[in-house]
């Protein structure tokens, strides 16, 4: 940046001295309690403490707590509102000397706010008239102006984050209240549920006792009846069991008759089994010799049939022997007639 004349540091010397001039003016028209304006004298000095070297950095330090305190008063403050906003929105019904009370104590802080900035503002004058008339150049003030331009910036956008902070904040509570009233509105239900329930239980029950009673006697009655039945049916049974005795006495006997002669006829079969058996002996055995004869016999006749096969095979070999010689013969003749003729035909 381009310094400024020395004239020209002079001018704007006496522009920024009237205007720190009339920064303590408006802190005299507007006094802040003593406690805080000796707080941010303290603050003040100790920010400035090394301004009159004019060393740039530590100027710039200074200038950025400066700012930081005024903006974080500033968001402080903005807080503040809100939340008394809140909690006069939520407790509208309190005494009148609290609500005068929160808003004593909320001018109080933005008296201290304000005197922070036109402290600020002053000794941001201070400085920059310092730096025009050694240097010539006032890059002070518009480096502290971009400062809070950026700071600024920021607020606001703190302001933005905020405030849809808050929308959703409101968007959750809005949905928490909508959960709320379907978990009331699901608790009613059910508790009406309960209630037909219980009504219906307590008709079961009644129902259910009736039915009991009455089940009840119809079994007293039944088992009367069934007691009268099986008492007749038991005396008919009884009677029963008499004549049942009575036959089986008779069968007994009979049966004991009737095994003796059965033991009677077994010792007679047993007799008659003893005859057939000593005859069975015997006459198997007189069967026994009369096959060995008959084996005998049997044995010489083959042998006789044996020796008469012999015979007729060699009479059979005799008579083919000479049946044979007959036949040579015979062809013999016959050849030597067949030759005579062919001689005699020849002649």
């Amino acid at each position: 940046m381009e310094k400024i004349t020395h004239l020209e540091a002079l001018m704007f010397s006496a522009v920024l001295e009237s205007c720190v001039d009339q920064l303590a003016i408006l802190g005299y028209i507007m006094p802040v309690p003593h406690e805080d304006k000796t707080e941010i004298d303290h603050e003040m000095k100790e920010m400035f403490r090394e301004e009159l070297d004019i060393n740039s950095p530590e100027l710039m330090s200074a200038e950025q707590e400066s700012g930081e305190t005024a903006t974080s008063t500033t968001l402080q403050d903005t807080e503040h509102k809100q939340q008394q906003g809140k909690t006069e929105d939520q407790k509208s019904t309190h005494h009148s000397s609290k609500r005068s009370k929160k808003r004593t104590t909320r001018a109080a802080r933005k008296l201290k706010k304000i005197y922070a900035d036109r402290q600020y503002a002053s000794d941001v004058i201070t400085i920059t008239i310092k730096k025009m008339e050694e240097l010539g150049t006032f890059n002070s003030l518009t480096d502290a102006n971009e400062r809070e331009k950026a700071k600024k910036n920021k607020f606001f956008d703190v302001l933005i984050r905020s405030e849809k902070g808050k929308s959703d904040i409101k968007a959750l509570q809005k949905q928490l209240q909508d959960v709320k009233t379907q978990a009331d509105k699901d608790l009613q239900d059910r508790d009406k549920v309960i209630d037909c329930l219980k009504d219906k239980l307590q008709e079961r029950t009644a129902k259910l006792n009736t039915e009991s009673y009455f089940m009840k006697r119809n079994m007293d009655l039944q088992t009367q009846v069934i007691q009268k039945r099986c008492s007749s049916a038991e005396n008919a049974l009884e009677k029963e069991i008499q004549n049942w005795k009575s036959k089986t006495d008779e069968e007994i006997q009979l049966h004991m008759e009737t095994e003796n002669f059965l033991m009677q006829q077994c010792q007679m079969v047993k007799e008659k089994l003893e005859y057939w058996i000593e005859k069975y002996n015997k006459d198997t055995a007189a069967k026994d010799e009369e096959l060995r004869d008959l084996r005998s016999l049997k044995a010489e006749n083959f042998e006789t049939m044996q020796r008469y096969a012999k015979e007729c095979l060699t009479f059979q070999a005799t008579i083919i022997i000479d049946r044979t010689d007959k036949e040579a013969k015979r062809k013999q003749r016959e050849q030597e007639a067949l030759e005579l003729k062919s001689a005699v035909k020849v002649k």
